[in-house]
């Protein structure tokens, strides 16, 4: 009770009172290079993704001779459906140096599948399932490309890349 009173006298003081200002959102724009996430990453994080048979497959076994090329996208998203061309473009030129994957998040393994070889992409596409290795990197937009080292180091991460990108990159 006693609580209650004193509480009531603060809200009622006109002195205490706080002037707050929203900022309006809509007063804000980004720009695309804000959008790419987290780029703090350092090592391939350790997760475990599935091939298109479902089998268990570890981000550690996709190491080894050569540096990565990892690109997360699904089919609803019109920026990856835009760039899957390019990296079958950019596959056919590094391809035998680099080893380009796929990290699809949402898509059956039929669509995933289908939507990536209509665009021309013959590379090994997975399956995150759980989110593991998507929640692991920070996602939050969509597509993502990682540029990993032979040994697992993280070079870049970046947003929508086009063929131009991948070769700087590369």
């Amino acid at each position: 009770l006693i609580g209650g009173y004193v509480w009531s006298q603060t809200v009622a003081d006109d002195d205490a009172a706080v002037d707050a200002v929203l900022e309006d959102s809509q007063d804000r724009s980004m720009e695309p290079d804000e959008l790419i996430p987290n780029e703090e990453v350092d090592l391939l994080p350790e997760a475990v993704i599935s091939d298109r048979d479902g089998n268990d497959v570890t981000t550690a076994s996709l190491l080894g001779d050569q540096p990565l090329v990892v690109n997360f996208w699904f089919s609803s998203c019109p920026p990856c459906a835009a760039e899957l061309p390019e990296f079958a473009i950019a596959h056919d030129e590094f391809g035998d140096d680099v080893r380009f994957i796929g990290v699809n998040t949402i898509d059956s393994v039929p669509v995933m599948e289908r939507f990536s070889e209509e665009r021309g992409v013959t590379y090994e596409q997975f399956r995150d399932d759980l989110a593991e290795l998507t929640d692991a990197i920070e996602a939050t937009n969509f597509p993502i490309t990682l540029f990993v080292t032979s040994d697992g180091t993280v070079v870049e991460q970046a947003g929508v890349v086009d063929a131009d990108d991948l070769r700087d990159a590369i």
